[in-house]
């Protein structure tokens, strides 16, 4: 039995790592403090073995065993390289409760949950959130419909989709009865007003088409705020606004008995989407599936808590509850990138290019707008859209 006993001693002086050499070959604590166990483990198989007593030195094997596997995992998980984890991400918006996923992501921490650090900036408009982006001044825009993304697809702007957050009917044209508007067919020759290069202008365009008129028939100005939209038409120093909710409510309230509202979506709702640079998606692909995530948490809490989802953006937007319950109907708060919003996006371009609004003349493949594999990698089934 003394064949054994040697090369035990052999193994203990050739295979076991004396503290400061380890030291010097891992140059970390983690490794060193797993050493002393896997040391001190096998010390003890070695003193059984010497003992002779079987029973033990199996006892020993096995946690000799335990300790060089969870010694093993503690030291690969701390030589991992570093993440993208609790780096910032800056977040463009616009005050539109299309944007509730994003709210409610916030308010119930899952930007945090997923280590991202959101710092948030506020635009007047989808479109101008997306010029922000464009021009550095954020990550990514959230709210953002998907006709500015056109707009700018077509000025060939290094820009992609990485999902569509609500799809939403409310856009609306609010007129002033006083001006002799009753018919639709009455807004030929008025002044309208709405900001142009969002959903609403494309949408105020389409409408006329569908109900006889071009957009020649009317004079348009260019309304820049949320207060603009409001007052313009409340005031009276234009016919009609076409925008989108809330403020074409507010725009209702303000003219009472004298408002002459039509709902101008047509069958087409908007498409809502979270926007960010080609450069931005190449260099940081795990903190957009990392916001998609958070939003995708923020999806299943809506379905979950309805009320408290409510509650979360009428603090937020600083609604009544009688209009949260109306303009909840009137959105779909779910993650997507469907045929359908590439439909959207085509129908736009078109009507774009037919009325010279761009200095393109052919539409290009709105599929190299969107990035797919973020969202499918969060939510799979619903990434529709074959590129």
């Amino acid at each position: 039995m003394r064949q054994p006993k040697k090369l035990l001693f052999g193994l203990k002086r050739h295979l076991l790592f004396p503290p400061a050499l380890s030291l010097l070959i891992f140059d970390t604590y983690i490794f060193e403090l797993a050493l002393f166990f896997i040391n001190l483990a096998f010390l003890g198989v070695i003193r059984m073995a010497m003992l002779r007593k079987r029973n033990l030195v199996v006892i020993a094997v096995i946690i000799l065993t335990v300790a060089i596997i969870l010694s093993s995992f503690v030291y690969l998980n701390s030589q991992k390289p570093a993440t993208e984890a609790g780096e910032s991400i800056d977040i463009a918006y616009s005050p539109f409760e299309s944007s509730t996923l994003f709210w409610v992501a916030e308010q119930q921490g899952y930007f945090n949950q997923n280590d991202l650090d959101v710092t948030i900036h506020k635009y007047n408009s989808g479109a101008g959130a997306l010029i922000g982006v464009i021009n550095g001044e954020a990550d990514i825009a959230v709210g953002t419909a998907e006709f500015p993304l056109v707009i700018q697809a077509l000025n060939n702007e290094s820009i992609k989709t990485i999902g569509t957050i609500s799809k939403s009917n409310f856009a609306y044209i609010v007129a002033r009865a006083d001006r002799s508007i009753s018919d639709v067919s009455d807004l030929k020759g008025k002044v309208i007003g709405t900001t142009f290069g969002t959903i609403a202008h494309y949408y105020l365009g389409r409408f006329l088409v569908l109900n006889g008129l071009k957009i020649e028939d009317v004079t348009l100005v260019d309304l820049k705020t949320p207060t603009d939209w409001v007052n313009s038409v409340v005031n009276g120093s234009i016919d009609a606004v076409a925008t989108a909710q809330p403020y074409a409510n507010s725009a209702k309230e303000g003219l009472g008995a004298n408002a002459v509202v039509w709902s101008i979506n047509s069958n087409q709702p908007q498409f809502t989407q979270a926007i960010t640079t080609n450069r931005w998606i190449t260099e940081h692909p795990k903190l957009c599936s990392g916001f998609l995530r958070a939003l995708y948490q923020a999806e299943e809490f809506v379905a979950s808590h309805t009320t408290e989802a409510k509650e979360i953006v009428k603090q937020q937007m600083n609604f009544t509850d009688s209009y949260i319950e109306t303009v909840w109907a009137q959105n779909q708060f779910s993650l997507s990138l469907d045929p359908a919003l590439i439909q959207a996006m085509e129908s736009e371009a078109r009507w774009l290019i037919s009325n010279n609004l761009t200095n393109q003349t052919i539409i290009p493949d709105l599929t190299n707008y969107v990035y797919l594999n973020g969202l499918a990698s969060v939510k799979p089934e619903s990434v529709t859209i074959i590129t």
